[in-house]
């Protein structure tokens, strides 16, 4: 696995390490029910994963790189996730990646898992890519435009990192 997502799978396991499928279900605050818990967080991740499968996988097919140019609006802000490693908060995820309201509770040994085979799914969908379009942009994101490779790579870092600080500031504040 490419050495990036394997950071990212490794977070990813240390974050949910030790939480039964009682308290993955745990949100940051009890006052708001819209706010996901760390199971819906990771099955945002997982559905991203899911997201960019279907987006490579319809590049191979064409068997060409994206012809879409990055707006200004679009460099500012790849250059903000993918160079400078921020991630801006506050935003609603586009439908296709919310989780849905009805899952079976899982563990996060469960979701862990989950998570590594989407990552390794799309790690091996990367590797194809890469091996065609070089370090060209050659797949679209919806909100950040055209992405190399190894700019999809850094986005699930980045967007994977902010999402595990919130599961860690869960686990802080429920103490789990």
């Amino acid at each position: 696995m490419d050495p990036i997502l394997q950071q990212l799978q490794r977070e990813i396991a240390i974050s949910l390490q030790g939480l039964d499928a009682t308290q993955t279900q745990i949100r940051p605050s009890t006052a708001n029910p819209d706010k996901w818990s760390i199971q819906k967080i990771v099955q945002h991740l997982i559905l991203t994963y899911a997201n960019t499968e279907i987006a490579i996988n319809g590049r191979l097919t064409k068997g060409t790189p994206t012809r879409a140019h990055p707006t200004l609006q679009q460099r500012i802000r790849q250059y903000a996730v993918t160079t400078l490693g921020y991630f801006p908060g506050g935003r609603e995820a586009p439908s296709p990646v919310c989780p849905p309201d009805c899952s079976l509770p899982l563990s996060g040994e469960e979701l862990s898992h989950k998570a590594a085979v989407g990552l390794a799914r799309i790690d091996q969908l990367f590797a194809q890519a890469e091996s065609l379009f070089g370090s060209r942009r050659a797949i679209s994101h919806v909100v950040l435009g055209p992405l190399s490779i190894y700019q999809w790579r850094r986005f699930h870092l980045i967007h994977g990192r902010h999402h595990l600080r919130q599961i860690r500031a869960i686990r802080t504040v429920h103490r789990v």
